[in-house]
């Protein structure tokens, strides 16, 4: 794919994702979160690192889900492999945050995996 076809498809894909990821988190499951995890948060979100997030999680999303679903010219592809990887990143995150953080809720761990892989899922496809 040449290179002006990739930046196209980056620029178009990286809005998506906070968009749905900061609606899921600020607004519909807001609460849940700062239930669970309030003691743990910031008092300001600290966004250079979420924008570092964005930005390199979306590059990934292309290389492994979305260029393979390409190249198969299969979009349900992109949805799996897309739901692969966030199943697999987010749960890298919690579960080492379970294993090495006290009070680190299992539900937040189950909510959270679910999350990454509907996102990711979502936003390959």
């Amino acid at each position: 794919m040449p290179i002006s076809k990739l930046i196209i498809l980056y620029v178009l894909t990286l809005p998506l994702l906070p968009l749905l990821d900061l609606t899921w988190l600020g607004v519909i499951m807001k609460d849940f979160y700062r239930g669970h995890l309030g003691h743990l948060m910031r008092a300001d979100i600290l966004w250079s690192g979420a924008v570092v997030f964005y930005f390199l999680y979306t590059l990934g999303v292309i290389y492994f889900a979305v260029l393979p679903a390409i190249e198969s010219g299969e979009w349900t592809r992109a949805f799996v492999l897309g739901a692969l990887l966030g199943c697999f990143a987010y749960m890298t995150y919690d579960l080492t945050n379970y294993a090495t953080l006290a009070n680190w809720p299992l539900v937040v761990v189950i909510v959270d995996v679910i999350w990454g892989a509907i996102l990711t899922g979502t936003i390959a496809t």
